[in-house]
């Protein structure tokens, strides 16, 4: 196994980061609130906790994704780019989507919703595969 790239790992993070605030902002931020509380916009009262938990967590799976990444080693990764994307596409695909999608069956989420939070979570760990190709 190779070194992790923490600076890959910290790149990561903060792309996944910034396509959060874009998404949830002003490219699906209404749409779903509309659906999650119809006729009023929720305000959050401490949104710093929010980024906090957030930024948080974008790191820990940065961090697994520059260890898997880590793992398959520089050599192969160099002789195989598009293992950046499929790994790391396949992550969101076979598991964080799933997950989230059996989760919101359970507590009947907006199909609208769900589709949005699916498309955010693919968008980003494909980014965040594509920070760590970019770095390599």
């Amino acid at each position: 196994m190779g070194p992790i790239d923490w600076t890959g790992v910290i790149a990561a993070t903060l792309t996944a980061g910034l396509i959060a605030l874009a998404w949830y902002g002003p490219i699906f931020g209404m749409a779903k609130a509309r659906k999650v509380a119809p006729g009023k916009i929720a305000v959050r009262r401490r949104p710093e906790h929010v980024v906090a938990i957030t930024g948080g967590l974008l790191f820990l799976s940065a961090a697994m994704m520059g260890h898997m990444f880590a793992r398959v080693g520089g050599e192969t990764l160099a002789a195989k780019p598009w293992l950046y994307f499929m790994m790391s596409g396949g992550l969101a695909g076979a598991f964080v989507i799933p997950a989230l999608l059996i989760s919101y069956s359970h507590i009947r989420v907006a199909t609208r919703v769900a589709l949005i939070d699916a498309g955010y979570w693919l968008t980003a760990y494909l980014a965040m595969g594509g920070v760590f190709w970019l770095l390599a």
